[in-house]
């Protein structure tokens, strides 16, 4: 649009257009640009929380508690849940002798389970089967797991 109206206002300066043409012109596009429909996006608000696998679940949960004082929300056999204000980062057992981060999780502002689905399937992004409301998780085009879910998604361990 910017160069839309850089080329109105050359034509303008270089007398090819009126003042009154050249105002017709930028309300006629402002107008369009109003009016045109847009696709509703994923508007990610926050990043809720990132979970790492690693392999030693309690040795790392452990150095998390008591070096950034973050406190134990959570818990299972294979999985910590830790506060981070109003986020959290999980810390799952892997099995592997190496770290990795597992995922990241975006809260989408009115989060709507069906409708991240059919964006994905236009994209022709594999997301995880399953009918859950609540939250899902999908890889994106380079193969990172992404979890999408509502801002307030507190986490569940299994």
């Amino acid at each position: 649009m910017i160069r839309t109206i850089e080329t109105m206002l050359s034509n303008f300066e270089a007398g090819k257009l009126t003042r009154r043409q050249l105002a017709l012109a930028l309300a006629t596009l402002v107008a369009g640009a109003q009016t045109a429909p847009k696709e509703k996006g994923l508007r990610a608000v926050s990043i809720n929380h990132v979970t790492v696998k690693v392999p030693d679940l309690h040795r790392t949960s452990k150095f998390y508690q008591e070096f950034f004082a973050m406190p134990l929300k959570q818990q299972s056999a294979t999985t910590h849940i830790l506060g981070v204000g109003d986020s959290f980062f999980g810390i799952e057992q892997g099995d592997s002798k190496t770290a990795s981060v597992n995922h990241y999780d975006f809260g989408i502002a009115g989060f709507n389970a069906d409708e991240a689905r059919a964006k994905l399937k236009k994209l022709n992004l594999k997301f995880e089967s399953g009918n859950s409301k609540e939250s899902f998780k999908f890889y994106d085009p380079d193969g990172f797991q992404v979890q999408l879910n509502a801002p307030d998604y507190v986490g569940h361990v299994s």
